[in-house]
């Protein structure tokens, strides 16, 4: 599991500051990139190599809003790995650790020309899976 926390900017929230619904999604994918960075996945590493990763469907709950200025924390677990593609579990709270936001979030390996899948890189992919464990 990997933890983050964002402030809530006014560019993130709508004329009444509250958080703008797509604006969930933005946070979700900062903290998979922290993530996914912290296990050893550098997107300009892997895109000179012809790799990227790419969100192939999201499942996300709203729950409560998050309003302007204020500090959320995005929780991000993996909770499944193949060979082509991962998958995530990631929850963000409000300054109150009340749950506000989840998100089941697939993502892919595939090839930047050919965009295809391909494997998750081997380094990365026994990184993933000692999460899991």
């Amino acid at each position: 599991m990997h933890s983050e926390e964002y402030r809530v900017y006014y560019e993130d929230t709508d004329a009444q500051g509250v958080v703008y619904y797509a604006n969930y999604l933005k946070f979700f994918e900062r903290a998979r990139t922290e993530y996914l960075r912290s296990l050893g996945y550098e997107q300009k590493n892997l895109m000179e190599k012809g790799i990227i990763f790419v969100v192939r469907k999201v499942i996300v709950k709203y729950l409560l809003p998050a309003y302007l200025d204020e500090l959320i924390k995005i929780e991000s677990k993996l909770v499944g790995v193949k060979k082509v593609s991962f998958d995530f579990l990631q929850t963000i709270y409000n300054s109150d650790s009340e749950k506000i936001c989840e998100a089941q979030v697939f993502c892919g390996s595939i090839n930047i020309e050919s965009k295809k899948p391909m494997l998750v890189p081997e380094k990365l992919h026994v990184n993933m899976v000692k999460e899991l464990n």
